[in-house]
């Protein structure tokens, strides 16, 4: 199994307490700290590498809109490929609409170009409304959205491979000859003959089964969805369908999924954990939302001990979840918790 670690960057109300001027601060030191894990260097567990880093694409913070800083994914995924060395960088997931796919394809070469071929490109079709229409997107409807997220991952794919759109006349997308130099570091294979050519990674989130899914089947190296294991044999039995229907090969889709993680050497501490939880988001998020967010907390699958959560992920793996991609309660203020996890749970799940 492959971890990711997401680095808080706001969005889920995780700097509420760390003054503006250390925002960057504070992001760029779990960044290190993960680069180094990749590298095996001075981090206990470090000889088991966190694989990746991961950004959230969003504008406005959750469980409710607040004043409280955002920091935009692509600028950061810039600025993470500039300071880091080793670990993978990644957004799960960048909303289609937010960016052409002409241009967003354009950053992400240029990031890689940056990073020395270390992109991810999670992508998916968006849902948060307030955030829509805020920024003057509106809120298209479900249908529009996928259509966009089919045909603008086509249009980057291209421009990637071939270093152009080439012509492309969709329902919402119309480019002809939009170009793309520099193209991409990485290489990806194509066909059956071992050929590569320039490419990044596409992580296609989302667990629509009609037409998310069928889109990843046509498209996507990894797929990322539902990490509740009936939830997550249901998807990808779905998925499975599609790549029969299409002609992919679906063992050849990485899946993966994301996890709250609160972990603890004792029943005490997993409380305690789970306390600050609650006592944060009765705070900036009080009523309803907040109430929704401390539950979903305390009922994720990735709660209890190191021996519980190394039990959970080994069933996840053994039903074909093998990258998993991890957001810790106050990271920010609690990394004991992330250095726990990379000391007791990673190697165990390592192959």
């Amino acid at each position: 199994m492959r971890f990711g670690l997401f680095i808080p960057q706001g969005w889920r109300m995780s700097l509420t307490d760390v003054p503006p001027e250390q925002h960057w601060e504070t992001m760029l030191s779990l960044l290190h700290y993960a680069d180094n894990a990749a590298a095996g260097e001075a981090v206990p567990g470090g000889e088991f590498a966190w694989e990746s880093v991961w950004v959230y694409d969003h504008f406005h913070t959750v469980p409710v809109p607040s004043t409280e800083a955002t920091h935009e994914a692509w600028s950061l995924m810039s600025a993470f490929a500039a300071a880091s060395q080793r670990v993978r960088l990644g957004q799960m997931c960048t909303c289609m609409a937010y960016r052409e796919p002409t241009y967003l394809a354009k950053v992400a070469s240029t990031v890689d170009a940056i990073s020395g071929g270390r992109v991810e490109m999670g992508i998916g079709a968006g849902w948060y409304e307030h955030e829509w229409r805020a920024y003057g997107y509106g809120f298209p409807s479900a249908g529009e959205r996928l259509r966009a997220l089919d045909e603008g991952v086509q249009i980057m794919a291209n421009m990637w491979r071939t270093g152009s759109s080439g012509t492309f006349e969709g329902e919402r997308y119309q480019v002809d000859g939009a170009l793309c130099y520099p193209q991409p570091l990485q290489k990806l294979p194509v066909g059956d003959g071992g050929a590569e050519v320039p490419s990044i990674p596409l992580w296609i989130a989302g667990g629509g089964e009609k037409k998310t899914l069928r889109t990843a089947a046509k498209y996507a190296q990894y797929t990322n969805f539902s990490g509740e294991p009936e939830a997550f044999d249901h998807k990808s039995r779905i998925l499975e369908q599609h790549c029969a229907d299409v002609g992919t090969d679906f063992g050849a889709i990485t899946r993966s999924a994301n996890y709250n993680v609160v972990i603890g050497e004792n029943q005490a501490e997993i409380d305690d954990k789970l306390a600050w939880v609650e006592s944060h988001f009765s705070r900036y998020a009080p009523g309803e939302p907040g109430e929704r967010e401390i539950h979903g907390w305390r009922n994720g699958p990735l709660v209890g001990t190191p021996e519980q959560i190394v039990e959970t992920l080994q069933d996840l793996k053994s039903r074909g979840m093998t990258y998993a991609i991890t957001y810790f309660a106050n990271a920010v203020g609690d990394r004991d918790q992330i250095e726990l996890f990379q000391r007791q749970v990673v190697p165990a799940l390592q192959d």
